[in-house]
């Protein structure tokens, strides 16, 4: 089998798996990053999203060889040392996740988003959060924690 060099999360993993593995399988079972979530297969629900090189993408559909270049992989994981990213943060003063599947996924949406637009609006985080799929409903929870990241990164930088 082949040997894979990856870069998740700011750490080099050398990896060996069979060629078309999905990237979501070698970041889960081969390197015992669990956040991220196994949830459709076919890159439809979202609980599967990590950052390449800062664009999210959905793991599950992902094959291993083709990252294998240097390309910088983020997981949820690696959003924060001590989950304290302001997303985080406000997941909880939200009290966003109910069941919790799909958060690591809604949540590596939101950085994006975050990282592209600091102050979106209600529009534009519902346009960008659209296809992350929360079975248990708390999209309002979801939007309101977005907006309170956004509100206090906005007080933070003053």
């Amino acid at each position: 089998m082949p040997n894979y060099k990856l870069e998740i999360n700011e750490k080099t993993y050398e990896v060996v798996a069979e060629e078309g593995t999905s990237l979501l399988w070698v970041i889960r079972e081969h390197l015992g990053l669990t956040g991220t979530k196994y949830g459709c297969g076919i890159a439809q629900c979202g609980a599967c999203t990590i950052h390449v090189d800062n664009v999210p993408m959905r793991a599950c559909v992902l094959q291993v060889e083709n990252f294998s270049d240097g390309q910088k992989i983020k997981t949820i994981e690696g959003l924060a040392e001590n989950s304290d990213h302001p997303l985080q943060k406000a997941w909880i003063e939200a009290q966003a996740p109910q069941c919790g599947y799909c958060q690591s996924g809604q949540i590596m949406q939101a950085a994006a988003l975050l990282n592209e637009n600091p102050n979106p609006s209600r529009d534009e985080i519902k346009s960008k959060m659209n296809g992350i799929l929360c079975r248990c409903g708390t999209y309002l929870r979801i939007i309101k924690a977005i907006e309170i990241a956004a509100s206090n990164e906005i007080k933070a930088k003053g």
